[in-house]
């Protein structure tokens, strides 16, 4: 797949039909890749559950998430969906039977780039050079069922115990891309125009690291 990117032309699905979700935690080597496909799509499973979708086959540090043009990982995802002639197909099967893919990005998604919010360098908080912010993205299909990982939360009504096999079994699910150290500490939603709200998961988590 070619690392840029042209605006797609109308003729199919747009990125309004899709979500963009992501696991983050913290470890010691954020930008780490796997060939084991099926073990995406297994994560996917696990954290989005039955809903169509692209998988992402990488964890990132969060400032690799955009790129210097302003391009998203999950645009990518959706770019080298949308470049697929049969992209009509595969976009039905992901709605009507809620399958999933997983998507190789770009190499060019390994390149830091500091936005202009700047509170996850080491510089002004020293604790992510010890404790270090990785995501895994994914790109989902709209759909009104909840997400598995919100069906789970639902399910615990509150109670930690109960959540914690569930919990368990995301942070062993993530081992294959993501080994120990690394641990997660949520699920989010990205916001193009807002992307200050993901700074601010890792900094709401800062003061139990210290």
């Amino acid at each position: 797949m070619p690392d840029t990117f042209a605006a797609p032309a109308s003729t199919g699905p747009s990125l309004n039909d899709f979500a963009s979700f992501y696991l983050y935690g913290l470890t010691n080597q954020p930008y780490q890749q796997s060939t084991d496909l099926t073990k995406f799509g297994e994560l996917f499973n696990l954290v989005i559950g039955n809903h169509g979708g692209l998988g992402i086959a990488s964890s990132f540090h969060p400032y690799q998430l955009v790129n210097e043009a302003g391009i998203t990982v999950w645009y990518a995802a959706y770019a080298q969906f949308y470049a697929q002639p049969n992209r009509l197909e595969l976009f039905a099967e992901m709605t009507v039977e809620k399958t999933q893919f997983v998507v190789v990005p770009p190499a060019s998604f390994a390149e830091f780039h500091i936005w202009p919010d700047t509170r996850l360098t080491t510089d002004e908080n020293p604790i992510f050079g010890r404790f270090v912010p990785f995501v895994i993205p994914f790109l989902v299909r709209k759909d009104p069922e909840l997400l598995r990982w919100d069906k789970e939360f639902a399910a615990a009504e509150g109670d930690d115990s109960r959540l914690r096999p569930y919990l368990d079994a995301v942070n062993t699910a993530i081992k294959f891309v993501q080994p120990a150290p690394a641990f997660v500490l949520g699920f989010g939603e990205f916001d193009e125009q807002q992307p200050e709200l993901l700074i601010e998961k890792f900094l709401s988590c800062r003061d139990m690291l210290l």
